[in-house]
């Protein structure tokens, strides 16, 4: 207590006598400056960083769709590097995998697009990323796109349609089984709605 101020923060009372800071009622000490800030100035409001949720697969995070897409894409893939089209000369027979068609690296990529998409689902709580579109919807037309390709790789066989002696191979029918598969639970689905 004292007759005049000592500095700042001392206040004076109602018997006009002045008192340290520490004796004034109801005192709220400012919390200490962060480091790197002025003192005196307001520090921004705290930011809340959001912590990246970490990778942990849990196919259960999978809808059933996506999970026949999976099985049916992963199959496509496998039968890419399969025989798909043989031909019987006499003493032996050749064959080509399903990569034979220049196109069908495409179907390779979408593969490995869709799978690797399908295991960041199964394996983060929310994706890391944003899409430019619905999930469903990128994986109805990457399977579309898969099926059609796959189609025509099947029916059009080396040499063109009316030459004969060459065959379809075990990996032509399991490629196109596979790829029709991949895409029905998400097609059907959408074809009907559209008919509505």
């Amino acid at each position: 207590m004292s007759d005049v101020s000592n500095g700042p923060g001392w206040w004076q009372a109602s018997d006009g006598k002045w008192y340290p800071p520490e004796q004034k009622p109801n005192v709220q000490t400012p919390p200490s400056p962060v480091a790197g800030e002025a003192p005196g100035v307001p520090s921004a409001a705290p930011r809340q960083m959001s912590k990246p949720s970490s990778f942990s697969f849990d196919m259960k995070r999978w809808s059933q769709a996506e999970r026949i897409t999976a099985i049916g894409t992963l199959v496509l893939f496998v039968s890419l590097f399969l025989p798909w089209f043989t031909y019987n000369y006499g003493l032996g027979s050749i064959s080509v995998d399903g990569l034979w068609h220049g196109w069908m690296y495409l179907v390779f990529i979408l593969c490995l697009a869709i799978l690797a998409f399908l295991v960041s689902r199964a394996g983060f709580s929310e994706m890391p990323f944003k899409l430019p579109m619905a999930d469903e919807q990128l994986l109805l037309i990457a399977t579309g796109v898969n099926a059609v390709l796959t189609v025509f790789a099947f029916l059009l066989k080396p040499g063109g349609i009316g030459f004969s002696g060459i065959g379809w191979g075990f990996g032509a029918f399991v490629g196109l089984i596979a790829a029709i598969v991949a895409a029905a639970p998400l097609g059907v689905p959408a074809i009907r709605a559209r008919r509505r």
